[in-house]
């Protein structure tokens, strides 16, 4: 594992995108919580992952008591839900890593780049937050089917983007524990980059009919 067994509160755990990460690392041994808006939703992925997986400290509740308990709290709601849904759990995120993958899609147009003013959606959020959440941008651009298929190798990088070099690398540690490698591409700003290639991989996942398209980084020595 990357570091000591952590509590990792996923915000959105009991979607698709979200619900792969709870399912990734509480396969890797984590402790992981799962926050919904509604806890009936929340507690019922919290029994699966755990029937699933053989386990039993997955467990689920509301947004704002999963983000108080956490270590580290992932954002992983659609992006028309993302600054509500985290300035609700503000107090609870200050002095923590907030990871948010939240890339701007704006439906219906999904497979056209649409970012917000200024560039990158996550960039804003941080902005928003202020100084005492330390804010890391990553998996934008990972399939969520992949994600929750476990016997799947997960053949793609995730770029991480942050001000914070520490929080950057602690992050790559909890993608390595999801089966994947992660890479630290510089400020958050840089995130406009991977939000902006989510609507890329869907183009390429139509056009092509691809089974998740994903990102490598080339030029590095693979393990």
């Amino acid at each position: 594992m990357s570091e000591a067994k952590l509590t990792i509160g996923i915000i959105g755990g009991a979607g698709k995108e979200g619900g792969g990460l709870a399912r990734r690392w509480a396969a890797a041994g984590h402790r992981v919580m799962i926050g919904s808006r509604a806890v009936d939703r929340a507690a019922e992925a919290a029994e699966t992952l755990n029937a699933e997986l053989g386990v039993g400290d997955v467990r689920g509740d509301a947004n704002l008591a999963v983000a108080e308990a956490a270590d580290i709290v992932v954002l992983a709601v659609p992006y028309s839900a993302q600054q509500e849904t985290a300035l609700a759990i503000a107090p609870a995120l200050q002095g923590k890593v907030l990871i948010d993958v939240t890339a701007p899609l704006k439906p219906p147009k999904v497979g056209t780049v649409q970012l917000p003013p200024g560039g990158s959606a996550v960039a804003a959020l941080g902005a928003l937050l202020g100084p005492g959440v330390t804010v890391v941008a990553a998996f934008q651009n990972i399939s969520a089917h992949h994600l929750n298929d476990l016997g799947h190798a997960m053949d793609c990088d995730v770029l991480v983007a942050s001000d914070d070099e520490a929080a950057a690398q602690r992050v790559i540690g909890l993608v390595a524990d999801a089966g994947m490698r992660g890479w630290h591409v510089g400020p958050l700003a840089n995130s406009a980059a991977a939000e902006a290639l989510t609507s890329i991989m869907i183009q390429l996942n139509r056009r092509y009919k691809l089974d998740g398209a994903g990102i490598r980084i080339t030029g590095a020595p693979r393990a």
